[in-house]
């Protein structure tokens, strides 16, 4: 029976999971298919009981259900558990329904590992939304440890503070100002994405060594990283991250880590141009 996967989020029309997915699928023999799956909040424990009776094999889960899928799984493991933020969902052997995060691999994998130095690096996390507790344990991860965060509704970091005590906390109306203060610095917001807002000032006071790394993969190149490359600063987009964390994804559903080959790059490219 061919086995059924996909994503869940809101909005996801512009997601490339499924191309991802449905490549390495095919590349590797395996009898499933991948697709978007559109939902509404009232609709999360329907698509869990989906996987209950394994009609669906396992989601990926994007903005805004991170963290709305935590109370309707049965267990959170690994770095789901230090985030309390859900990426990846399937049933174990004992018809468990398991709750991982593999975003905090994806940027570990694509970006972190490029920082030298950096128990003496300063980094700022813009948004406190889905993906930033992930952002978060993976600096400190990293060994970043003068992490501090803004957010245009400031609760939500202090929701986040409760979690990483020695989180320090930065006014949204600082922003601006506060760019030249920080080596490394985080978009974890949607600000910048296609057809979305943006940011309505330039990072025009930052380090010379800063390094910019925007989570947003569509597109390729924000207006905010576009003017910090002109800048000749060091700036990632969200592709790497995307590709590590379903890479990682895979491997926790089919059980085979599936190659990052020139082939699906330049497919995933073509479909952002």
């Amino acid at each position: 029976m061919t086995k059924k996967f996909g994503i869940i989020g809101n909005p996801i029309k512009h997601s490339l999971s499924p191309i991802l997915h449905n490549y390495w699928l095919k590349k590797y023999n395996i009898d499933a298919e991948y697709s978007i799956i559109d939902i509404k909040d009232n609709q999360l424990a329907e698509i869990i009981n989906k996987i209950k009776n394994k009609s669906l094999s396992g989601i990926n889960i994007t903005l805004p259900y991170k963290q709305k899928i935590v109370p309707h799984v049965d267990v959170l493991v690994n770095d789901a558990e230090k985030t309390s933020s859900v990426n990846t969902v399937y049933l174990d052997d004992q018809n468990i329904i398991i709750g991982e995060n593999t975003d905090v691999f994806g940027l570990q994998a694509a970006y972190l590992k490029e920082v030298d130095n950096a128990q003496n690096k300063k980094a700022l996390v813009i948004g406190a939304g889905g993906v930033s507790p992930s952002v978060i344990l993976s600096l400190q991860k990293s060994g970043v440890t003068n992490i501090s965060i803004t957010n245009r509704t400031p609760e939500k970091c202090i929701f986040l503070k409760k979690k990483f005590k020695k989180l320090n906390i930065i006014e949204w109306k600082m922003l601006k100002t506060g760019i030249k203060n920080f080596d490394i610095i985080v978009n974890a917001t949607s600000l910048g994405l296609k057809n979305g807002e943006d940011f309505d000032f330039d990072f025009e006071t930052n380090k010379s060594n800063l390094i910019y790394i925007d989570t947003i993969y569509n597109p390729l190149e924000t207006k905010t990283l576009k003017y910090l490359k002109n800048q000749n600063k060091k700036v990632f987009n969200g592709l790497e991250m995307f590709i590590y964390q379903g890479q990682k994804a895979f491997y926790l559903w089919n059980k085979i880590n599936p190659e990052i080959d020139q082939k699906l790059l330049e497919l995933l490219l073509s479909k952002l141009k």
